[in-house]
């Protein structure tokens, strides 16, 4: 039999069969994380009242993305411990317990009361589980991009790759998809009432089976290299710190207009556009699947051009689209105009997202890979992604929405920059 495992618990290269369950287990508890992660804000349109005092409706959208937003602040604390777990214990302990801690928080969700019942509590408590959970995510994205990356085989590491996010899109898009399915069920004000909170006790179960599959992974860094005295700690971490700043920056434009066109697009088509809840989740349904399915096809075009060259694509693409993006749909009325528009910026954004982890792991070496994706990520995830939906909201309160859309254009145009300082086969930099 010519497939096994490494003394040091490495997949040897002939070892595919054992590959595509490796990603097909890492990718469940990635799935389950971000479904965990998303529901949160794809269910906020019918909690918002329940956990704040009564308002107009940007108020209180305005009031659960500021909490959506605290979550992304957990992040770096989350890359932080996870990813010095991952170099010093292991990317199979830390995944472990990241779907651990993510099951938890959204039990919490699932059963918390509102403001009514519980006064000033609710908020607080709310706020303590998505902190809770943005921990773990925070964890979750740069252990996962780092054993995908481990696992993959040379010549296909972008393909395989794509997978962390057909499973993070996926996790998106089951999220979705089960409140699209709620809302044919149930009334509005059964949703209102307590409907919201079935995704978030869905999310809990799941996590069991996420969890069953983790524990059969097979580990892929080394005894020896975990055992060095700069693994997974700060100083290691220093001596690599201008690919660290490349990451940040590149980051910074790529959450910003992922989460852009993705978690704030279905707010954006319901309070700009004036479309119907109900039609903005199935426009936002079937975009996010087409967005999914072609990860895998953009991520396999990265290995044949580089991931220099899809950055740079991703970032000049971005910077000279996103304005006129946004600004048609303003202004649209037809459903499937705003499919084709929302579709476009998607993929755009895949030369980024499909390619993204690999990127990232293939930047660092062994030793401070799964602290050095995880930490940079986290940061700027923090600072650009999971504010896109309060500086969106809070702009448009003001009265300038518009300037948002320029903002989202300036940080593409910094991940061009910044791409520029890639190696052209897009590993590393260049010092």
């Amino acid at each position: 039999m010519t497939e096994n495992i490494t003394s040091h618990g490495t997949l040897v290269n002939s070892d595919t069969r054992r590959r595509v369950w490796a990603i097909v287990s890492a990718s469940s508890g990635n799935l389950v994380e971000w479904f965990d992660f998303y529901v949160y804000s794809f269910c906020s349109l019918y909690f918002a009242h329940i956990f704040f005092p009564s308002g107009n409706t940007t108020t209180q959208l305005l009031q659960t993305a500021g909490v959506f937003a605290a979550g992304f602040l957990m992040r770096p604390i989350g890359g932080w411990l996870f990813g010095r777990i991952a170099d010093r214990r292991g990317r199979k302990v830390s995944m472990l317990i990241s779907v651990c801690m993510m099951c938890f928080g959204s039990l919490v969700i699932a059963c918390l009361p509102g403001y009514d019942a519980i006064g000033t509590w609710a908020p607080a408590l709310l706020l303590l589980a998505r902190l809770f959970q943005g921990l773990s995510v925070g964890g979750e994205y740069g252990t996962s991009a780092t054993y995908m990356s481990e696992i993959a085989l040379e010549g296909r590491k972008g393909f395989y790759a794509s997978f962390q996010y057909v499973t993070l899109i996926g996790g998106q898009l089951l999220a979705i998809l089960v409140v699209v399915i709620l809302q044919q069920i149930l009334t509005d004000e059964q949703l209102h009432a307590w409907g919201w909170r079935i995704p978030f006790a869905m999310g809990a179960v799941l996590a069991i089976v996420a969890l069953w599959l983790r524990r059969q992974l097979d580990e892929t860094s080394q005894q020896e290299v975990r055992a060095l005295k700069e693994a997974g700690s700060f100083k290691g971490l220093w001596r690599n710190r201008k690919a660290f700043l490349m990451v940040l920056g590149f980051t910074a434009g790529g959450s910003l207009s992922f989460y852009t066109f993705t978690t704030y697009m279905q707010k954006y088509l319901v309070n700009t556009t004036g479309m119907h809840a109900n039609v903005a989740s199935v426009v936002m349904t079937v975009a996010l699947f087409v967005f999914m399915l072609i990860q895998p096809v953009i991520g396999a075009l990265s290995d044949k051009i580089g991931r220099r060259t899809s950055m740079l694509i991703f970032g000049g693409m971005s910077a000279l689209c996103t304005v006129p993006i946004l600004s048609a749909l303003q202004h649209v009325s037809s459903p499937y105009a705003a499919f084709a528009l929302v579709m476009l910026a998607m993929v755009i954004v895949s030369f980024y997202t499909s390619i993204s982890g690999i990127l990232k792991a293939e930047m660092f070496p062994a030793q401070v890979r799964a602290l050095g994706v995880g930490l940079s990520y986290a940061v700027a995830n923090a600072l650009f992604g999971g504010s896109a939906e309060y500086v969106a909201l809070s702009l448009k309160s003001w009265g300038s929405e518009t300037t948002f859309f320029w903002y989202v254009t300036v940080m593409g145009a910094l991940a061009f920059i910044v791409s520029l300082m890639l190696h052209r086969k897009g590993k590393g930099i260049r010092l």
